[in-house]
């Protein structure tokens, strides 16, 4: 029982990583009709950032203001202008197509401008380890999760309790009737991808101490978060919340009691599962479209 409950805390602490990255997928979605498919590259990126700001004797805290500034600039700003933005009038594929493409280009960008190998990444919690009724658990592991959850909770109480929210929310519902209320449409949408920005910026802090900075390490963490985004309800940001605990619980307990070799097929598992039975997701809602 207490490998069960370790094994299950320790989930809990990965998925709250993929409920952050998954986050940004219902965001954009909810807000701008994107899907970004580059939105594992947008946590590793701002890893590789903090790691050029602290190579330059910047103290770790501020170097991750710096990153969470660019990254707005860069991953928010500079990417709905840039690629969301023209391609947006011509449908969804374009769009889908292009941010894999992106994907793509940050990953081999990184490559070969930077580095091909594992970097290590300090942690901003410390190594001790905590034992309680036979379970051990580390100081990070609790900090990982704690941090994660403040940090969806703080955007879900922005998005719900507050004016600017309530105006996103408006023009997630229906941009037309939102513009004609007076709300400032383009800058709602602008602010979902700056959200989306900080949050995956966020992500990159607490997943790339435990799994190292590599080029590549966006690939299998934004396979995930999207898996987790439609397991807990495109549509739905508690949703995503939900789909992130479930993964990483569900692939802990996979690798313990199953085989390791089938720790990254869960997520894909779960999605198929849920997909026959709800296509909706476990907490999205139906969306009908007249034709």
């Amino acid at each position: 029982m207490s490998d069960f409950l370790q094994l299950l805390l320790s989930g809990l602490a990965t998925g709250s990583i993929y409920a952050l990255a998954a986050l940004g997928f219902t965001l954009l979605w909810q807000a701008s009709g994107t899907i970004n498919f580059a939105q594992g590259e947008f946590v590793m990126l701002p890893a590789f950032l903090m790691i050029i700001f602290m190579q330059m004797d910047i103290s770790f805290f501020a170097s991750f203001a710096i990153t969470c500034a660019a990254s707005v600039l860069l991953l928010g700003w500079l990417f709905k202008r840039g690629l969301v933005d023209p391609l947006f009038k011509h449908g969804m594929m374009p769009i889908v197509v292009a941010t894999i493409g992106l994907s793509i280009a940050m990953r081999n960008g990184v490559r070969a401008g930077y580095s091909a190998q594992p970097l290590s990444f300090p942690s901003m919690f410390t190594d001790q380890v905590y034992h309680f009724a036979g379970i051990a658990i580390s100081s990070s592991d609790i900090g990982t999760f704690l941090m994660a959850m403040v940090l969806v909770l703080l955007t879900q109480t922005f998005i719900t309790k507050t004016v600017t929210g309530r105006a996103m929310q408006a023009v997630a519902q229906n941009a037309e009737s939102a513009s004609v209320l007076g709300i400032n449409v383009p800058r709602m949408i602008f602010y979902t991808f700056a959200i989306n920005a900080i949050l995956a910026a966020a992500a990159a802090l607490l997943v790339t101490p435990t799994y190292l900075a590599k080029f590549d390490m966006g690939e299998s963490l934004g396979n995930k978060a999207f898996f987790a985004a439609i397991i807990g309800g495109f549509n739905n940001s508690n949703g995503a919340l939900i789909g992130g605990l479930l993964v990483g619980v569900c692939e802990n307990l996979a690798a313990a009691y199953i085989s390791p070799a089938y720790k990254d097929a869960v997520a894909l598992i779960i999605f198929m599962i849920v997909i026959l039975f709800k296509p909706q997701g476990l907490l999205g809602r139906k969306e009908e479209r007249k034709v």
